[in-house]
């Protein structure tokens, strides 16, 4: 295993799962067939705890479609287990669930080799956690919030009002690469979405994705949806309809949105090449930031995806353009100070995020 796997495992295992010696590690591997993850990832990763002096297990889980609870099967197996890991969307499906709380499970967004050896998988774990809670709490003092992108998103509203629970989950991510969703209630103004409607990796339902020739602009206000504009507006209200209509939910919710803190994050393929897990693996660069919409939760079931915003934060424009710059809000700096792997990547960004050769999102490949 190559310095930088062996490196991207450990960070993985010791930094995010608290994996000991002696303890007994769960994969929960996902059916290679779906491709979503690297089926060689799951061998690497038991190498690694191995060599910390853990004992590590391997069990395949089916993609499910739609997951409301542990599959019962799964009992023996997580009974004996000190921790678990997620190499599959089940993870991400069940990251409420209380039923795994006590099992300090970990969803991997590392979803193959590469992007584990990567300077995603490599920088410090906990970098990212004090980034996030820095994050956190520069949008939660702020006054004033305004987002903009290139292609014409403008929305705008006061700090962020975090519940009590921040909206973090039962099931820890690897690599950290979002702060807590704002909730959008107080907010308004516009989204403008290229190439894609697409679900958030909560229920698979068919059609997943919906094809945007055009810009679509999303209007919304005080967490509702109030109009779409655009050539494709009747394609996208029909989408919203069919989705919300077959799940039994609001089709008009605005839920919250978040942007990505991991300048590590690259995904190197084409977005339209698998939108599934374009959605699933892309979204932790700060080039990117989502919405999560059609539903009264997160993440929602359909994302709205903006490309290289501008958040400013009471005038400070903390992401710009994409680039996000820890050392504009306070505490930042340190913390860039104290890891210097974090201070490498975001003097180093990546810029792949699966756009086209000519820079927007799109459902097919070019």
């Amino acid at each position: 295993m190559g310095g930088n796997l062996s490196l991207g495992a450990r960070n993985l295992l010791q930094n995010c799962a608290d994996l000991r010696a002696g303890d007994h590690l769960l994969v929960l591997s996902e059916d290679p067939e779906t491709g979503f993850y690297d089926p060689s990832l799951g061998e690497v990763i038991v190498r690694a705890a191995q060599a910390m002096g853990a004992r590590a297990t391997v069990h395949a889980v089916p993609f499910a479609p739609v997951l409301r609870d542990l599959p019962d099967d799964l009992g023996p197996a997580l009974a004996a287990a000190d921790r678990v890991l997620f190499l599959a969307r089940m993870g991400d499906q069940l990251r409420f669930s209380p039923a795994l709380a006590d099992l300090h499970p970990v969803v991997s967004y590392a979803l193959d080799a590469d992007m584990l050896g990567s300077d995603f998988g490599c920088a410090h774990h906990h970098a990212f956690q004090a980034l996030r809670d820095c994050l956190n709490n520069a949008l939660s003092v702020a006054r004033h919030i305004h987002v903009t992108c290139p292609l014409g998103t403008d929305f705008e509203g006061p700090g962020a009002n975090f519940p009590a629970y921040a909206g973090e989950v039962t099931v820890r991510r690897f690599p950290l690469s979002v702060f807590a969703p704002v909730p959008a209630a107080p907010y308004r103004g516009k989204i403008a979405q290229a190439g894609f409607l697409t679900g958030t990796g909560s229920t698979y339902y068919a059609p997943y994705s919906a094809v945007l020739g055009n810009v679509l602009e999303i209007h919304f206000d005080q967490g509702r949806i109030t109009r779409f504009d655009g050539p494709d507006r009747d394609l996208a209200l029909a989408h919203y309809t069919r989705v919300a209509q077959g799940l039994g939910i609001d089709r008009d919710n605005v839920h919250s949105w978040h942007a990505g803190i991991h300048p590590g994050c690259g995904y190197r393929d084409q977005a339209g090449a698998d939108l599934a897990r374009w959605s699933g693996g892309a979204f932790g660069n700060p080039r990117l930031l989502h919405f999560h919409t059609c539903g009264e939760y997160a993440p929602g079931e359909i994302s709205l995806n903006v490309v290289d915003p501008t958040v400013r934060l009471d005038g400070i424009a903390v992401w710009d353009n994409g680039r996000l710059h820890p050392e504009r809000v306070p505490g930042g700096a340190e913390i860039l100070a104290r890891y210097p792997c974090a201070a490498k990547v975001f003097a180093n960004p990546s810029q792949d995020i699966g756009l086209t050769p000519t820079g927007r999102l799109s459902a097919s490949v070019e």
